[in-house]
């Protein structure tokens, strides 16, 4: 049975709250191979975004828990992780998950959609933008995480055509190692 864990950073949904709102993504996982402690540990290795600092709302260093058991595993990360980077002060926020929409078309998968030739011979519509796995991971790839031996271990099983693989394997060594960011 897969769990959902809700975390911000990329832009992937929204979760609204009376017209004001946080970018967040919402991550689908499978507890027996990942812990929700397994990923909160991700987040705090792999975000700096508002992390320490406060801005904008929008943007807010944010994680929602949906249960109990999920929110006291939260706080005492957090907790953690101030423990870690003292003597700064972790402005990140939990919360319950209550209203959450996804995000516009034009921010599903942003960095794929800049690849409009590529987007377009992928056959795309705003749904599969929202729930494709390979959409997602080639979002990743060509935003420049995991790099190019990843992607090559990987692109077999993508189901892209050669040009598809060919351009991708390009663009991917292109940006490698640059990441995400805002």
């Amino acid at each position: 049975m897969l769990h959902p864990i809700i975390l911000s950073d990329p832009v992937l949904t929204t979760n609204l709250n009376r017209g004001d709102h946080t970018e967040v993504l919402e991550i689908d996982y499978d507890p027996t191979v990942i812990s929700f402690k397994e990923l909160l540990d991700l987040f705090w290795n792999n975000h700096e975004y508002g992390l320490t600092t406060p801005i904008k709302r929008q943007y807010a260093s944010l994680i929602l828990y949906h249960d109990e058991e999920q929110k006291q595993v939260a706080h005492a990360s957090k907790l953690e992780e101030q423990e870690r980077r003292a003597p700064e002060i972790i402005t990140t926020e939990i919360a319950s998950k209550e209203n959450f929409y996804p995000a516009e078309a034009y921010h599903q998968k942003y960095r794929l959609q800049g690849h409009k030739d590529l987007a377009s011979s992928l056959n795309l519509s705003p749904k599969l933008l929202q729930t494709s796995y390979v959409a997602t991971k080639l979002n990743g790839y060509l935003a420049g995480v995991g790099g190019i031996e990843q992607f090559k271990a990987e692109a077999e099983t993508m189901g892209l055509t050669p040009t598809q693989r060919q351009y991708c394997y390009y663009h991917v060594e292109q940006n490698e190692g640059q990441g995400l960011y805002c």
